[in-house]
């Protein structure tokens, strides 16, 4: 009697599901752990007095940043378009600075089964600070904007990868500081052509004053 090979094959490939459900399962995991450390360390540097953005009166009720929940759906890696002649422009803010901006690029990415665009810029005063020579500001508004998450729009921090992708990171979308306290901070006013139609329910929520 001949002997099939089907079970093994079936074994085999139930062993390899397995494996990869168990390494993708892995990979969550060490991202939601690695969001959620960012978000502790945040709170205790608002909590610690030397370091915190909020003004005196704030700090006894602060308890914590809210968030929305993190989803891997709101981390996105996009074609990134690089300006082969990108403009320098003085970034509008909160007040009468006016920071120097390179137009980097045009960032194109899929979202809930829609296409949307962001434009990337570089803060030129950082481009040539260690550790931000590769920084990349993604200012953003969507339709949680006032209606959950700060009116003002929010900013994502990316990276130049070095080929023409670029991970936007919705989960890490965070308030600018003027929404803290507006007398000591100046902060980018986000450009209205970085309106995102669709809710970003990602990142950090409204702040409660």
């Amino acid at each position: 009697m001949k002997s099939s090979s089907k079970p093994l094959i079936m074994i085999f490939l139930l062993l390899q599901t397995a494996l990869f459900a168990q390494h993708s399962s892995g990979k969550h995991k060490a991202y939601y752990e690695s969001v959620q450390t960012e978000r502790v360390a945040k709170d205790a540097e608002f909590k610690n007095p030397d370091e915190t953005p909020l003004p005196e009166e704030k700090r006894p009720d602060f308890t914590g940043l809210d968030y929305f929940r993190i989803s891997d759906t709101y981390r996105v890696t996009a074609h990134l378009e690089i300006y082969d002649h990108p403009d320098t422009i003085r970034m509008k803010t909160t007040t009468e600075r006016l920071p120097l901006y390179l137009v980097y690029g045009k960032a194109h990415f899929s979202l809930k089964n829609r296409n949307f665009t962001l434009t990337i810029f570089r803060n030129v005063g950082l481009m040539t600070k260690e550790g931000y020579e590769d920084y990349l500001f993604v200012p953003f508004r969507d339709e949680t904007s006032g209606n959950g998450s700060y009116a003002g729009g929010r900013y994502v921090d990316a990276r130049i990868s070095g080929d023409s992708t670029i991970v936007i990171d919705f989960n890490k979308a965070y308030n600018p500081y003027c929404i803290y306290n507006s007398k000591r901070y100046s902060c980018p006013v986000v450009p209205a052509e970085n309106f995102l139609p669709v809710r970003i329910k990602a990142g950090e929520k409204d702040f409660a004053h």
